[in-house]
């Protein structure tokens, strides 16, 4: 697998200096980063023709919304609680998708969606009767009538290196293959989906369309279809991307079939756009090794430090040894594991010491949890003009009202 990468080290989007204020832990984002990122895929929008969705999974802070609404046509979700705050809170439109939707779930999302996305084909057949004639006489959809429905493929065509993280992973539950589908199209859907990339270029969408095109050439030439949602994990908005090679792939997609396409990332809407504050709580020794124990945690505030694996970037540190001093920086939950990993520093951390964790702001905040009781960060933003805003704080109630 390659993809178009760049040497450039990811930047700090916001200063430690500009954070003395900020109470750890926090989560601040940069508005100003949120919007670049955004025009970016505007430019993709204009020159291709295609809509991009903001894909609620990897960023949610709805005070942000207002900011990239100005550009993004709505959001996707993965099911009813994403798909109510997307209409709620966003606007625009709502796209759902699902492994599998239980019939309360919806129930409850066909009223605020205006495209559904089923994962198979039983799931088509056993809803596929709300679409009835009906049903049609009820207006459910926001714009009137039901959503447009769709069905998503499994190109059975690799491009991810980490199988947590690969939907055509041998075995995987993710989607229609070609022998599943058959020759022809299930009576009444009208746009098909695949999501095969995560954190990718162009380059890996081009094989994968390659690897659609073989596998499923004559559904998309069907006169029914509508629409293709080209999915997540396009890293757009990274340095060294070929948006230019992006903007040809959809064009020669859209001059082939005639279908409206869509882009459905998260990550590139919230890249490099914020920061997680931490201090430093103590700092142990065991076997020759420093640990600074800090008030963020691996565990429940950044997993993807654990799952992926992935290193985050610190502001002023370097690798182990770089650099005078080196410690290992733990969190404070019971997990052993609890470990972000080991950095260097020009001066000996100390209790109160301040660590700015850089590129924080996706796939962090809708994924922390409250294990062990440790308090989520609080959300702050600085907006354009400079000013930082706590915008959310949790307590004691948060942890408790989730338990019982």
């Amino acid at each position: 697998m390659t993809e178009s990468t760049d040497d450039r080290p990811i930047e700090i989007a916001i200063p430690g200096a500009e954070l003395t204020r900020v109470a750890t832990p926090s989560f601040v984002i940069d508005e100003a980063r949120i919007e670049a990122n955004c025009q970016m895929l505007d430019r993709v929008q204009k020159k291709s023709g295609a809509k991009i969705l903001l894909a609620l999974k990897g960023f949610a802070t709805w005070a942000l919304f207002p900011t990239i609404a100005r550009t993004l046509v709505g959001c996707t979700a993965s099911g009813l609680h994403e798909a109510l705050l997307s209409r709620e809170k966003f606007g625009g439109e709502v796209h759902v998708y699902s492994p599998a939707f239980s019939d309360g779930d919806l129930a409850a999302i066909l009223p605020v969606a205006d495209h559904v996305i089923f994962n198979s084909l039983s799931q088509w057949h056993r809803f596929a009767p709300h679409w009835s004639r009906r049903a049609r006489e009820t207006t459910y959809s926001p714009q009137g009538g039901l959503p447009s429905r769709g069905l998503r493929l499994n190109p059975e065509h690799r491009e991810v290196e980490v199988e947590l993280y690969d939907p055509c992973a041998p075995g995987s539950r993710l989607g229609v293959t070609a022998d599943q589908l058959g020759d022809t199209l299930p009576e009444g859907i009208e746009g098909l989906h695949f999501h095969t990339l995560c954190e990718l270029g162009s380059d890996a969408l081009e094989r994968t369309l390659g690897a659609i095109g073989d596998r499923f050439g004559a559904h998309l030439a069907d006169p029914r279809l509508q629409w293709l949602n080209f999915g997540g994990g396009h890293h757009i908005t990274r340095p060294g991307y070929d948006v230019d090679l992006l903007i040809t792939l959809i064009q020669k997609h859209r001059e082939k079939y005639g279908h409206q396409v869509y882009l459905e990332p998260g990550e590139a809407i919230a890249l490099n756009a914020g920061v997680l504050v931490a201090s430093v709580l103590d700092v142990v020794h065991n076997s020759g090794v420093d640990t600074a124990i800090l008030d963020v945690s691996a565990t429940a505030h950044m997993p993807d430090v654990l799952e992926m694996p992935y290193r985050p970037v610190i502001e002023d540190a370097g690798e182990p040894g770089a650099r005078k001093h080196t410690y290992r920086l733990g969190g404070p939950t019971c997990l052993a594991g609890d470990v972000i990993g080991d950095w260097s520093f020009d001066a000996p951390l100390e209790r109160g010491s301040r660590i700015v964790f850089g590129d924080m702001a996706h796939y962090t905040v809708v994924k922390t949890t409250t294990f062990n009781g440790v308090p989520h960060p609080s959300i702050a933003v600085r907006w354009k003009g400079g000013a930082i805003d706590v915008v959310r704080t949790f307590g004691y109630e948060d942890y408790r009202d989730r338990l019982g």
